[in-house]
């Protein structure tokens, strides 16, 4: 269920089609392992720009699984020997993260380090873990062992070997730290996309949607089956073709099963959530809530999402149909795939 670095092909999940409004500049820079832009329409000034990446630095300095001496890095190796103090951020994103745990009844799950680590997916080790491999690691992967104490700000992991990862949501929380620096330096439109996790900041100079073009599963970087039409809102999408392996022509991809290990199989090719942050939808929700959903599947996975204020998605399948909120402004543009109307 981790998002790792972008792997070679397929990796950009939204084609960002923005009518006839033109930037003041945008600016690109290499941040969570993934190419982070952000583009300011009024007032976009480099001193903005620097205090935008640096805290993107910050929140990746401190939530990073890989990275030395981060607050993650420093839970993980005190695992089973003692609670580590966190930085305020890092202990709003874990406790999130717990939410979404016990909502999802364990789809997504904070503790699913050390099966991220074992597949090494977009790694230089990808390789397929013998079955006794992966029976080893399941009894690691239970978010009810990860023990937070709010007043001291303290993340403890129980069993030695658990490691948490926050790769399905730190980026959302990411990007909603960027919404707010951007509106206090009083920029009233703007764009944050943090390798596919976009939010939008205001409205399009001509007062129209923004137009997102939603990437195409089973075709090259860039190519989008249809485009949705949103305002201040955010669009995330988990799918299978964004990190991945192949082995014996099957497709071995990023999004794992809490519960026994293995990449997601399903009849899904991606889920995309969208959150209207007018009515209180976030970055960091959408960015969990797609991974959930994915891995609940269609059914369980819809429910979760009509259970949210703010909340919708677009449900992309194997055999080529499309299923999606109906307060949706989608237009299918792909004529291979059919969209499905039912009641969601």
């Amino acid at each position: 269920m981790f998002k790792i670095k972008l792997y070679i092909t397929c990796i950009i999940i939204f084609s960002i089609l923005t009518g006839c409004s033109r930037p003041v500049f945008s600016q690109s820079e290499l941040v969570f392992g993934t190419l982070c832009t952000i583009t300011l329409y009024n007032r976009g000034r480099a001193r903005v720009y620097q205090n935008i990446f640096e805290q993107l630095r910050e929140i990746d300095r401190r939530m990073s699984a890989t990275m030395y001496g981060s607050d993650v890095d420093r839970i993980n190796k005190a695992a089973g020997l003692e609670a580590v103090k966190v930085h305020d951020d890092v202990f709003e994103v874990i406790e999130r993260a717990l939410f979404y745990a016990e909502l999802s009844g364990g789809a997504f799950d904070p503790t699913v380090g050390p099966l991220v680590s074992l597949w090494d997916i977009g790694g230089e080790n990808s390789v397929v873990p013998a079955q006794e491999e992966i029976n080893g690691i399941l009894p690691l992967v239970n978010w009810r062992d990860l023990e937070l104490d709010r007043e001291g700000k303290t993340v403890f992991l129980k069993k030695p070997g658990m490691a948490i990862n926050l790769g399905a949501i730190a980026k959302g929380y990411a990007a909603d730290e960027v919404a707010l620096v951007i509106k206090k330096a009083r920029i009233n439109r703007g764009i944050i996309d943090l390798g596919g996790n976009i939010l939008f900041v205001g409205a399009r100079e001509d007062a129209g949607p923004w137009r997102v073009g939603i990437q195409n599963p089973l075709d090259h970087r860039g190519a989008y089956i249809g485009i949705v039409q949103v305002y201040e809102q955010t669009v995330v999408t988990s799918g299978v073709y964004e990190r991945y392996f192949i082995v014996d022509d099957l497709q071995y991809h990023h999004i794992l099963d809490p519960s026994d290990g293995y990449p997601v199989q399903n009849n899904l090719l991606s889920v995309t959530v969208i959150g209207d942050t007018t009515k209180g939808g976030t970055s960091m929700d959408a960015d969990a809530l797609s991974t959930a959903a994915f891995v609940l599947g269609y059914e369980q996975g819809k429910a979760l999402i009509e259970s949210m204020d703010a909340m919708e998605a677009i449900f992309v399948f194997k055999d080529m149909s499309i299923r999606l909120s109906q307060g949706l402004n989608f237009t299918l543009t792909d004529e291979n795939y059919r969209i499905v109307v039912e009641a969601f």
